[in-house]
């Protein structure tokens, strides 16, 4: 029969296990909170929960009957294959629980419809089946991680990290306004998985609830538990405020957008000369558009086909008044079209220039003296402004597929000045030469323009806002796109200029678009469409070039941001003709996610990778006080530590404070072997760390009493003298005679928290 001491440990571990069990259940479950931005609410939220709690009671139970870690996780994983099985795959599944081999075959075709369906479609998504299936599965994944890291293992540091990974991950995809009360429930529960964690670990080792304590002792626990709750509050109530203070004014994450157009507060000067704007851009709301297209519109609001080999100007030219009609798209008659409208209201955005779809084909709605200059389809006006009015655009997107544009030349436009260059130009002939050694395999001049679009997307190429400053190349000359085509490093008005003068070196009529990305989906619907706000740190830039029989194609060759133009093949299977419906948009492409915030040319070159999806010019701010945040977490969970354990030294709890001695220790670089006893290792201490002998004896004396005294002795009783003193002097002895580096390295990198495993591995070198 057990001792009542016994039984009172195991209801100790028992309240421990269901506790961290509890503190995982929250942590993992409010990290998924940002997915509410991103994913139309569910069955999915249903299916995440219960299976995180179904995989953490699998756990319990397992540890309730002494299995070992792996044995743990292995049941763990069993329980997530037979709750994904049964929810997802139960048609396929033997007795609706076990999986078949069509079961396997049928988890490839939901993960590639979800991918598809994050990579095509707009936030926030309808969670269907595919959907909801891959973020349970992750969910249940992620629980048997953080399970085994926090309980198994014990290091709620990693958990911590991964947990915050995940919370970013729907922010960074999707930057919208900072959610301030999912952020509070993520942060209380992070709190609560690292305070439990710790409270845990320390009872384990101080052996609070031994039986035989007096009711100075029993009072002194409580007083010590009082005092690490009221530490612990006190600490996640100051990181709550200044969070709830300081979050909302962070911007969000910059994706990959880029610009090239003046941001003066709500307007857009054509020049090209913008970098000094584009570093310091203002964040205002210009527009909110809708369309029953598939993907937002791009809005384009000036056209420059002019270039003299210093500067690109705006088209010029006779326009034609709104009272009339368009002219009409005109395209070959084997080129399909899809008509589309959008929808746009005018917030805050004052310019002579109005952002429209391209090509427009009809505007109604808008009220005061615009005219629109026929061979671009741009809309302008000298007298009336857009402020505040609303307009509904109709416009006809050529639908050509690959072989139909491979079979087109690139030919001259309306405008003959498309192919205009500065004759008997060195800097002309050395970019034509560039063009020729990059499109020399290509047999069509669309193949030649992607073969540029895929060379400026490529590893050589970075994109960078600050690098043509200190270069000196910050410009759209000629001059200027040669030291960028060696340098290889730059933003949008390089990448679209560059692209567009050897297009026109390979004869192929070019010229550049400044107009405004889709913007950042809202909650808001109207007829069914979805409501987008546009910023004006929004405005972007793209080349154009002209074929024959079918019109102005975009390209995208600006590094890192968006889809690259490409056409499906007309035996690509879709329709009924044989033919897809969606080859390529006659504006670049929307990315797959909405686009929020300072999406921006206000890019910073150090985050900048070919193919990876966003770069800016400082890196956010909000994204800088993550990273910050992250390491710090070390350094202060150490210190919350130190003072729980020195509060517990202060009642006479002589395993707190020799683990606090031992763990500076350690954090100091001290080899700590196993085997070693507490009478040795202090003299060591004292010898070679610079411990303060008098405090060490008496730390000594009060862990070889508590470890070895017989059971039931006085002497084995917690000693009413407080060690607290004696932890701050032998502590504040090697910390004085640590280096200065060493010092730093315990502070932001206690190797203490890093488990008894690194500590062996260290003592064996």
């Amino acid at each position: 029969m057990s001792s009542p001491k016994a039984r009172s440990r195991t209801k100790n571990r028992t309240r421990a296990s269901v506790g961290l069990a509890l503190a995982v259940l929250v942590g993992v479950s409010t990290s998924l909170l940002p997915l509410l931005r991103v994913v139309e609410p569910g069955a999915w939220l249903v299916g995440s929960f219960a299976i995180i709690a179904l995989v953490l009671a699998a756990g319990y139970v397992a540890r309730r009957y002494g299995l070992p870690a792996l044995a743990v996780s292995l049941i763990g994983i069993g329980v997530w294959v037979i709750t994904v099985t049964v929810v997802f795959f139960r048609d396929s599944a033997l007795f609706g629980v076990i999986p078949m081999p069509a079961t396997f075959r049928d988890i490839p075709l939901l993960v590639d419809a979800a991918m598809s369906q994050v990579r095509d479609g707009a936030a926030p998504l309808d969670a269907g089946i595919a959907l909801s299936f891959l973020i349970v599965a992750a969910a249940g994944l992620l629980t048997i991680a953080i399970d085994h890291v926090v309980v198994s293992a014990r290091m709620p540091l990693l958990a911590a990290v991964a947990l915050i990974t995940v919370y970013l991950i729907p922010a960074i995809a999707v930057p919208q306004s900072v959610d301030v009360g999912t952020f509070i429930a993520f942060a209380a529960g992070l709190l609560l998985l690292l305070g439990v964690e710790t409270a845990t670990r320390d009872r384990g080792g101080n052996g609070a609830g031994d039986d035989g304590a007096g009711d100075a002792d029993r009072a002194r626990t409580a007083g010590t538990r009082r005092g690490t709750a009221v530490t612990a509050v006190g600490v996640g109530a100051a990181a709550l405020v200044v969070a709830i203070v300081a979050t909302p004014a962070l911007p969000a994450p910059v994706p990959g957008g880029t610009s090239i157009v003046a941001i003066r507060g709500n307007s857009i000067d054509p020049s090209l000369d913008l970098g000094r704007d584009l570093r310091r851009p203002e964040d205002t709301a210009v527009l909110q558009v809708r369309s029953d297209a598939p993907t937002p519109p791009y809005l384009r609001a000036v056209t420059l086909s002019r270039f003299d080999g210093e500067e690109w100007q705006p088209d010029r030219g006779v326009g034609t008044s709104l009272d009339e009609e368009f002219e009409p798209l005109v395209v070959d008659s084997d080129v399909p079209i899809a008509e589309y409208t959008a929808t746009v209201q005018v917030v805050n955005y004052v310019s002579p220039w109005l952002p429209v779809p391209y090509p427009a084909v009809n505007l109604d709605g808008l009220e005061g003296d615009w005219s629109v200059l026929p061979q671009n389809r741009t809309v302008i006006s000298r007298s009336s402004s857009p402020q505040g009015q609303e307009y509904e655009i109709t416009y006809d997107v050529p639908r050509p597929s690959a072989e139909r544009i491979r079979s087109s030349a690139a030919a001259i436009g309306p405008d003959s000045s498309t192919l205009d260059l500065p004759e008997d130009d060195p800097a002309v002939a050395a970019i034509r030469e560039q063009a020729l050694a990059v499109t020399s395999s290509t047999s069509s001049d669309y193949d030649a323009l992607v073969a540029l679009q895929r060379w400026f997307r490529g590893v050589e190429f970075e994109y960078s806002l600050n690098a043509p400053v200190r270069a000196g190349f910050d410009g759209t000359g000629l001059e200027a796109v040669q030291e960028f085509l060696d340098v290889k490093s730059g933003y949008c008005v390089h990448f679209a200029s560059a692209f567009a003068i050897m297009a026109r070196t390979l004869d192929m009529p070019a010229r550049i678009v400044v107009g405004y990305l889709p913007g950042t989906a809202t909650t808001d619907s109207i007829d069914e469409q979805t409501v987008h706000e546009v910023y004006s740190s929004q405005l972007h830039a793209w080349p154009e070039v002209h074929f024959e029989g079918i019109g102005w194609i975009p390209f995208e060759p600006t590094n890192s941001l968006g889809v690259p133009t490409a056409f499906a093949s007309s035996t690509t299977p879709g329709t009924a003709d044989g033919s897809t419906e969606e080859t390529a948009p006659l504006a670049p492409e929307a990315p797959s996610a909405s686009l929020g915030p300072d999406q921006t040319d206000a890019l910073d070159e150090s985050d900048s990778a070919a193919g990876t999806t966003t770069v800016g010019a400082g890196p956010p701010v909000g994204f800088v006080l993550a990273v910050i945040a992250v390491f710090a977490l070390p350094g202060v969970w150490r210190a919350i530590r130190r003072r729980h354990r020195l509060i517990a030294a202060h009642t006479g709890d002589a395993a707190a404070a020799w683990a606090e001695a031992s763990d500076t220790a350690l954090d100091l670089g001290i080899a700590l072997p196993r085997g070693e006893s507490p009478r040795v290792l202090g003299r060591r201490l004292v010898d070679e760390a610079g411990a303060d002998a008098a405090a060490m004896a008496v730390l000594v004396a009060a862990i070889e009493h508590a470890s070895y005294a017989p059971p039931g002795s006085a002497s084995e009783r917690r000693s009413s003298e407080p060690l607290d003193d004696a932890v701050r002097a032998v502590r504040a002895g090697m910390v004085a005679t640590a280096d200065r580096r060493t010092r730093w390295a315990a502070a932001l990198v206690p190797r203490s928290l890093f488990g008894q495993r690194a500590a062996d591995m260290r003592a064996a070198r």
